[in-house]
């Protein structure tokens, strides 16, 4: 079988929000809110973590990692996803698009790790109270944040170094609002059977491994809750997961049904609305739960905005 004819593709049109043009300026609205006050909660948590020594401690070390990776995460996708909203042919070129698509999931797969070592510290904090201090030391965290990020990056490069290989030859139309994998991998003029697989196993590997080690810390917890003699100590332990167990609901929810059951739900535009939900809402969410859901937060939210009125 020979390809002599075949035009390489150099660029794809993402059609992402083309059928709502009606409500454009609408929708960049809404999504510029949404990245802003993503952005500046996730700066604010962060500031408020290294700026409040009370708050120098494995858990807000680890929430502070997440709220950096949510700031990268959502600006590897909002600002292009604004621009193709008013632009009037989005299009975005054949190396963009895997780059975009690299750092997505290199985002996702960190997300997950730093969420299963975020739910095994609880587990610790609550199960294990009196090893806490010698198992969580500040070395062990660092090594715990890195590897959680070297192996986001490390996990998906393989894939991506396939996915560049495969070759468009039209049509070049991607059904979404920025360079996913399915979407892509359907335009391709070759069998893509083996990429999928092996974008299959990776996801399972990740989204499964990690969901199943954070649900596993949550059960240990759950049943230690349990045997706790006093309710305040109960309470007190529940307060300190509530959050955390928040994001990991929506989050895993919304990966596992769309990278490992692909083929459970085919509608496109559902398809959409579930990538929104990792992608755009629970990035957006996260700063609120952890700081409505904490009184550490809270408090030293408080310190911060008297100390700043005070300096004025």
């Amino acid at each position: 079988m020979t390809f002599t004819n075949e035009t390489t593709v150099t660029e794809f049109i993402l059609l992402g929000f083309t059928g709502v043009k009606h409500i454009k300026l609408i929708l960049f609205a809404t999504f510029s809110f949404i990245y802003i006050v993503t952005v500046t909660g996730n700066i604010v948590i962060i500031s408020i973590v290294y700026g409040d020594i009370h708050l120098h401690t494995p858990m807000y070390f680890f929430l502070s990692n997440l709220a950096f990776l949510e700031i990268l995460y959502t600006s590897n996708i909002i600002p292009k996803m604004l621009f193709n909203i008013v632009k009037e042919n989005p299009t975005v070129p054949f190396t963009g698009c895997i780059v975009q698509l690299y750092f997505f999931g290199s985002f996702g797969s960190t997300e997950c790790f730093l969420l299963g070592v975020m739910a095994y510290d609880r587990y610790l904090a609550i199960c294990k109270p009196l090893h806490y201090s010698l198992l969580m030391t500040t070395r062990t965290c660092v090594l715990m944040s890195m590897c959680s990020w070297s192996a986001g990056f490390i996990a998906t490069f393989g894939a991506i170094v396939l996915v560049s290989q495969l070759h468009f030859c039209g049509p070049n139309k991607i059904k979404h609002f920025f360079c996913d994998l399915q979407p892509v991998l359907k335009l391709s003029c070759r069998n893509v059977y083996t990429m999928e697989t092996v974008s299959w196993i990776l996801a399972s590997t990740i989204l499964l491994g990690s969901c199943l080690l954070t649900l596993a810390s949550y059960m240990k917890i759950i049943l230690t809750m349990v045997k706790m003699s006093s309710s305040k100590s109960r309470q007190k332990a529940f307060s300190t997961c509530i959050a955390h167990l928040t994001v990991v609901i929506i989050f895993y929810g919304a990966m596992i049904s769309m990278y490992v059951c692909p083929n459970t739900i085919k509608n496109e535009e559902f398809n959409k609305i579930s990538s929104l939900l990792y992608t755009v809402v629970t990035p957006f969410m996260n700063p609120f739960i952890y700081t409505l859901r904490n009184q550490d937060v809270k408090q030293a939210l408080h310190m911060a905005i008297l100390k700043t009125c005070k300096y004025k």
